[in-house]
């Protein structure tokens, strides 16, 4: 739990608490003393408390804010478990509850308030023990953290996807500050945007003679800084490289900041473990796995700054990397193959597996496009609706006409490509006319199948499946389809919506004989508590009809003969379909060669090159 929601939780328990020391104590009694000393020393009123001791009332101040300070807590919470009385004497056995922020569990102890009468008023007897029953005069209360350095996302064999970045941590050894810590404090505050009293706790409550990190700074945001920094004497800058840089896919990998003032107060407190944050893809999605949770001990340190006494440690949650299924060398060819576009994406995905391998996009974003966008299918649906007409006995040797016009059901359709004409007087085949994508021929079958049909074979090829990644994605959507208009225009994927990795999850269904949801991340296998999004629901492999299967692979392998998508050697099986109506300049290539399946999406420009070049690049690089 963050420190700002256990902060506001404390204070709305805070009555509660109060209520429930009242309620129970007599007048003229030790219990008003346990009362007004607990309560004010939970509600941070340390001259109430400070009232009910026979202690210098300076000096007990002090003491109870300066434990405040020294654990850099939160909270404090008590509550009474009993109170003894002997004539003059009495004793009060309270439990205390430390929220130290830090996401650690609450620090839980037991201890003792000795009281005696003082002028016929009961008192505490004041002593460090008070605090603490381990705590003696001289000494203090100190948290030791022991931070770990931020993981890297990595690829599918271990490397990392981004490079070490310099950051600049300002600090300060308390031990070397001596009185000037709160002048010191106040110049970095107002350098830094950080709240004074978080800096100074963050002080206080170190080791004195540990360097402790106040700020970070990335390098631009640390030169503009450098003169005012320069100025505090006191303050030492630390270079400690991190793996902030991304590499491609850099926006699937995502961005990382430095701790600003602005993320502090949002996520609650100090992120120690690494003082960076997640702010965009896989290294927001899985920031908590990535940092990991720091190892913490509260400890008590005499005079001289030696740990004398170790009284609660937390080991800490172990981060750890991030293991993507990218593949360097298939991403680096996909980033080759989209040179010279200018809006464009595409995905490629192990066709066996479902893990992606490659996203890449110029003009384009690779989450919100290339995963979650929403684009016109075109005529490339036609390889689902092939699944539910083949089903329906309609075989790829029969005759259709591909006239310029059609109209089916009231919706008109129109060739915008070249009109395949007979041959010989005979019309092309349900083949021909898959392969060169004739939205008019395709539209005619409408009639052949029933909507229900279609439906299930969208959903059986993961068009609306509730597959999940890390990061946003969508699995397209098909309307409810009322009329043969409707089916017209879904076998024509002028009313279905997919992303670019759906359609390389269609091809690899198709390449291997089973759909299957698509896998970013192997290791872990859910995202942390920071991210947005859950982790991917069960959904099943869904396997290809056999006959349908053999009818795809050869319209496909049609599709693609003769196109620049065939460069180079080995098979290539797909389709190109402009997306959407006879006016979009965006056009699709969905397809595959050995064990790689791909979407392109292309705006004026062939996505079939695209394809050509990318499988070339593979093959070179392999």
């Amino acid at each position: 739990m963050s420190r700002l929601r256990r902060t506001l939780t404390a204070t709305m328990t805070l009555a509660v608490a109060c209520t429930t020391l009242t309620g129970c104590f007599d007048e003229s009694s030790p219990h008003d003393a346990v009362r007004d000393f607990l309560v004010g020393w939970q509600s941070g009123d340390y001259p109430t408390a400070a009232a009910r001791t026979d202690g210098d009332q300076a000096a007990v101040r002090k003491a109870l804010s300066d434990v405040k300070l020294q654990l850099d807590a939160a909270s404090f919470r008590f509550r009474i478990k009993s109170i003894a009385l002997d004539g003059d004497v009495s004793r009060a056995e309270f439990s205390a509850e430390v929220d130290l922020g830090e996401n650690n569990p609450l620090w839980v102890y037991d201890g003792t308030l000795p009281l005696h009468l003082v002028d016929g008023l009961w008192k505490v007897r004041w002593s460090p023990s008070v605090l603490h029953p381990q705590l003696k005069d001289g000494q203090r209360f100190a948290v030791d953290l022991d931070p770990n350095p931020r993981q890297p996302v990595v690829d599918r064999s271990g490397e990392p996807l981004q490079s070490d970045q310099v950051l600049y941590v300002a600090g300060v050894v308390p031990s070397q500050l001596g009185a000037q810590a709160e002048e010191v404090v106040k110049r970095l505050s107002t350098v830094t945007g950080f709240a004074h009293d978080r800096l100074l706790s963050r002080i206080m409550s170190s080791p004195p003679g540990e360097f402790v990190p106040l700020a970070t700074f990335g390098r631009q945001r640390y030169l503009l800084t450098k003169p005012k920094l320069d100025a505090i004497p006191q303050i030492s800058i630390q270079e400690q490289p991190q793996p902030f840089a991304p590499e491609a896919p850099k926006d699937l990998v995502g961005r990382v900041s430095a701790l600003t003032p602005e993320t502090e107060q949002k996520l609650g407190g100090p992120q120690r473990a690494g003082d960076s944050v997640g702010q965009s893809g896989l290294q927001r999605a899985y920031q908590d796995y990535l940092t990991g949770s720091t190892q913490t001990r509260v400890v008590i340190l005499d005079q001289s700054g030696r740990e004398v006494a170790r009284l609660k440690e937390w080991p800490g949650r172990k981060n750890q990397s991030v293991k993507t299924t990218i593949d360097r060398a298939v991403q680096a060819a996909a980033e080759t193959a989209l040179t010279g576009t200018a809006t464009s994406a595409l995905v490629a995905v192990d066709k066996t597996t479902g893990e992606i391998r490659a996203v890449a996009t110029k003009g384009l974003n690779q989450e919100k496009d290339a995963l979650a966008g929403k684009f016109p299918a075109g005529t490339a649906f036609s390889i689902v609706a092939a699944d539910a007409l083949v089903k329906a006995g309609v075989r790829t040797d029969l005759r259709l006409s591909c006239p310029a016009e059609r109209t089916v059901g009231g919706a008109r359709f129109v060739e915008a490509g070249q009109v395949a004409g007979q041959v010989g007087g005979v019309s092309p085949t349900f083949k021909d006319n898959f392969a060169k994508g004739c939205v008019t021929a395709l539209a005619s079958l409408a009639r052949r199948v029933d909507a229900a049909a279609l439906e299930r074979s969208a959903k059986q090829f993961g068009i609306g499946q509730p597959w999940r990644l890390p990061l946003r994605s969508s699995s397209g959507s098909l309307p409810e389809l009322r009329s043969d208009a409707d089916k017209a225009r879904a076998i024509a994927g002028q009313n279905v919506q997919v992303s670019p990795l759906a359609m390389a999850l269609v091809a690899a269904a198709a390449g291997s004989g089973t759909w299957r949801p698509p896998v970013l991340v192997t290791n872990p296998t859910s995202p942390g508590p920071t991210t947005e999004t859950v982790a991917a629901p069960a959904v099943q492999p869904v396997p290809v009809d056999p006959a349908v299967r053999t009818a795809l692979t050869a319209m496909m392998r049609a599709g693609a003969t003769g196109t620049p998508a065939q460069a180079g050697r080995g098979r290539v099986y797909g389709v190109i379909a402009p997306a959407g109506d006879e006016g979009s300049r965006q056009r699709w290539f969905v397809g595959w060669q050995g064990d790689l399946a791909v979407a392109v999406l292309a705006r004026s420009y062939d996505p079939a090159a695209v394809a050509g070049s990318f499988f070339s690049a593979v093959r070179s690089g392999s």
